[in-house]
């Protein structure tokens, strides 16, 4: 015992310099604060967060993980991030959706949050200087893109300055303690897909009613008897409703990929995504060409949506992600080639590659 007496005073000493470096290190965040208020630079740099990882994770020697790290200095940056002026965050949903939980995985409790009825009024928000940052939901891994954020960014200049990657479990969520009494099951488009199967299996009876947000669900059942929402353990504590189903997605691996929208491009940090859209000339073997330059450089596309322009029939935009930033060598030849071939060219971001822990 006097051995572990010993060891857990050596434990205490270095609690006490962590302590002692966290407090120099919020100092020192004051100052960078003060610098790019008077300066009127973004408040959130993803690209630089991403930078201090990755070197401290070079650095390391263990027995801590990369994964571990990206944890840690995760929490510091959501706690210094809202320490002097706390940052304003649009988001689409109520409290408890899927949308609120991403926006606070990367900006925090210390944050302050707005909830829009509509991704427009996310976008809306953030152009009207109300909010410094919005986040949106863009795509889910069984049901594919959410086709109204892509829309959004035709008229809007704002960028893609983030993106958030969260593991999405469905819970159904209710007054009534046995399925059996369920009548009626509310939710949104989205959730109601994913669980489709489940649903079909469960509740073949059960009426289906979509809502704006599964919040919107949550609360539509705290009023209503024989009913049902597909929601979040969150809403559940938020709305006070019991589960009657845990994790009822029809697969395993559902996770939703989330943007962060505001006013201004991130850096390089070497482990980059670029997204553009653009419209194709109208002659023969227009697409080819537009794919063309993907393969002369050497660049990744991971992702190719097309949308109706909406300006007149069969008119189309295209939407692409792919590795790399637009200050890469690589991609900037890439870029100046599909402007050459595109009759219309926009950048709508380049920024850090998301992961699960950040």
């Amino acid at each position: 015992m006097k051995n572990l007496d010993d060891i857990r005073k050596k434990i205490d000493a270095i609690d006490k310099t962590i302590l002692e470096l966290l407090n120099t290190r919020a100092r020192q965040v004051r100052e960078v604060a003060e610098v790019k208020n008077m300066n009127k630079l973004p408040t959130f740099d993803p690209s630089r967060e991403r930078k201090i990882i990755d070197d401290l994770a070079a650095k390391n020697k263990g027995p801590l993980t990369k994964e571990d790290i990206e944890l840690i200095m995760g929490t510091v940056f959501k706690i210094y991030r809202g320490m002097f002026r706390p940052v304003r965050i649009a988001y689409f949903g109520l409290e408890g959706t899927f949308t609120h939980q991403a926006a606070i995985k990367k900006f925090g409790e210390k944050s302050e949050y707005l909830h829009c009825k509509t991704i427009d009024n996310v976008f809306r928000e953030v152009e009207k200087g109300r909010a410094d940052y919005g986040v949106v939901p863009v795509e889910n891994s069984t049901e594919g893109v959410i086709t109204h954020t892509l829309d959004m960014f035709v008229e809007s200049s704002l960028k893609i300055t983030s993106e958030i990657l969260l593991d999405i479990h469905h819970y159904l969520l209710s007054k009534e303690t046995s399925l059996s009494k369920i009548k009626k099951v509310f939710s949104h488009p989205q959730p109601i897909a994913q669980c489709w199967t489940w649903l079909m299996d469960n509740l073949p009876e059960a009426k289906i009613v979509e809502t704006e947000s599964t919040a919107e669900a949550a609360k539509r059942v705290k009023t209503e008897k024989n009913a049902a929402a597909i929601g979040s353990q969150a809403a559940a504590e938020i709305y006070k409703l019991g589960i009657l189903a845990e994790k009822i997605e029809d697969y395993n691996e559902n996770i939703t990929r989330f943007l962060v929208i505001g006013n201004s491009f991130s850096s390089k940090t070497g482990q980059d995504k670029t997204s553009i859209l653009l419209s194709i000339k109208d002659k023969v073997g227009a697409l080819h060409d537009i794919l063309l330059p993907f393969r002369e450089n050497r660049v990744n596309l991971t992702r190719i949506e097309s949308r109706p322009s909406k300006k007149k029939a069969w008119d189309y935009i295209f939407f692409f992600d792919f590795i790399g930033h637009k200050d890469d060598a690589r991609i900037k030849k890439t870029l100046l080639k599909l402007e050459k071939e595109s009759a219309f060219l926009k950048i709508l971001g380049s920024y850090p590659i998301g992961g699960k822990n950040v």
